[in-house]
């Protein structure tokens, strides 16, 4: 287990140096809370990646999993929210992948349009893996709760003029959720977790 712990930061290392430039880049458009974000993404997918190549299984407790998805949310939120330079866009969009269709078009950095896209829907998977721990498997736990958690924050973000309300941006992050779904039976098979543990 901690030759796998070491060699997935070792991979995670090589690749943020080889990525750096483009990275360091994210900071003149999102809060530096960026890096370790992306940095901690890239470790556990490496880390996943390795445990399940090497077929072994890490235990962790349900408390730990939900502090874990907190402070991930609150480092979302501050991305989100607190970008530098003032750099939001204001007001809505209710038409469906014009904004997507926007970022495809080259009209914008591919850094940019990278992590609007990629990081719209990479970023929520988490999410979708931690509403299949609930024990209420239901269509309002899997659909209506994420897409009103979604819609309150795109709310949010056009009424404190920190961003744009965004149909795409909605899309984007549910198909994250739901690619959480997907992959967590793969997820379960490395990852226990342990509901009652301490």
């Amino acid at each position: 287990m901690k030759k796998s712990f070491f060699i997935s930061l070792f991979i995670t290392g090589a690749v943020f140096l080889a990525c750096s430039s483009l990275l360091l880049g994210l900071t003149s458009y999102l809060h530096p809370l960026v890096i370790p974000v992306v940095i901690c993404c890239f470790f556990f997918f490496f880390y996943s990646l390795i445990l399940l190549l090497r077929k072994e299984n890490l235990e962790i407790s349900y408390c730990l999993f939900t502090g874990i998805i907190a402070v991930y949310t609150i480092s979302l939120l501050v991305l989100l929210f607190f970008r530098p330079n003032l750099q939001y866009n204001y007001g809505y969009n209710l038409i469906p992948f014009s904004t997507i269709s926007f970022y495809l078009s080259g009209k914008v950095k591919m850094i940019i349009a990278f992590y609007n896209l990629a990081a719209n829907i990479g970023l929520f998977v988490p999410f979708g893996i931690y509403l299949m721990l609930s024990s209420k498997k239901s269509f309002v736990t899997h659909v209506i709760v994420p897409l009103i958690w979604i819609i309150l924050i795109e709310i949010a973000q056009l009424l404190t003029h920190r961003g744009s309300l965004d149909i795409d941006d909605l899309i984007l992050n549910f198909l994250g959720i739901t690619i959480g779904y997907i992959v967590y039976p793969v997820f379960n098979k490395i990852v226990t977790i342990k509901k009652g543990a301490r």
